[in-house]
């Protein structure tokens, strides 16, 4: 697999120190401390929901997000997922059709599916958002990006777990596909439009169709430098011309004798 490295020695979205953890996916809802006042009941719900995070996602992952009323008013994605943790935190409870419902209302107000089932970590950011669907059983890291477009789906009618695992600090690129029980490594990357049926390692990129795979260094890198990712076609070509060329110079030569 090619080894890539990234030119920017710096970058305004890299993940914060406080951020490196691994995904932390509980967001059932529970707290340990009892609420003395409703107020502090619901000031707990609110933190053990990651809405806080997922609001201040944004300002880390997108430079056009200026002010907190436009981001809180003009963000799909935010209104999104804030609107799935409620719709999870009542599944999680057994409570029947009202998540469902939940989840049918916000797609046709966002354009965004996420089923009431699935499991989305702290500080998870759906960009733009028009076209995403998110199956029952996914599982998406902290801190997750996700372009428009994508699709964390299943491949059949199996039952159980049939949706992607999808690690932190993860970047799927716009019109992207997962399909199935495979898992997407930490800081991973999925090219734009590639389609991935198999697992990503850890600091990987799947770019193609099928995706195929290529690592990189272990470097955080920019979440927003996507002109770095590889290009899994042009180096299949350059490997296949060199080899061409190789060929043609041993025939030169056993011509020549």
């Amino acid at each position: 697999m090619q080894s890539l490295t990234s030119s920017s020695p710096s970058c305004p979205y890299a993940p914060k120190p406080s951020q490196q953890a691994s995904a932390s996916i509980d967001v059932t809802g529970s707290t340990h401390t009892p609420p003395k006042t409703v107020f502090h009941a619901l000031a707990q719900s609110i933190r053990a929901l990651s809405i806080i995070a997922d609001f201040e996602a944004i300002f880390e992952r997108d430079p056009a997000a200026t002010n907190w009323l436009e981001v809180l008013c003009c963000y799909p994605g935010l209104h999104a997922i804030a609107s799935h943790r409620i719709a999870h935190w009542l599944h999680h409870r057994k409570v029947p059709f009202f998540p469902r419902f939940l989840s049918h209302v916000t797609r046709f107000a966002t354009g965004i599916e996420i089923h009431p089932g699935a499991t989305l970590g702290k500080g998870v950011f759906i960009d733009h958002g028009m076209g995403v669907v998110i199956g029952e059983t996914a599982i998406v890291g902290d801190y997750t990006l996700i372009y428009q477009g994508v699709t964390l789906g299943g491949t059949g009618k199996e039952t159980g777990k049939r949706h992607p695992t999808v690690g932190a600090h993860a970047i799927i690129g716009s019109g992207a596909k997962v399909l199935g029980n495979i898992y997407i490594g930490d800081h991973a990357r999925v090219g734009a439009g590639s389609i991935v049926l198999r697992h990503v390692p850890a600091y990987c990129t799947a770019v193609g169709v099928p995706g195929r795979n290529l690592c990189r260094t272990k470097t955080d890198g920019c979440p927003l430098d996507h002109d770095q990712l590889p290009d899994a076609e042009a180096t299949v070509t350059r490997q296949l011309l060199d080899r061409i060329e190789a060929l043609e110079e041993q025939i030169k030569l056993l011509k020549s004798r």
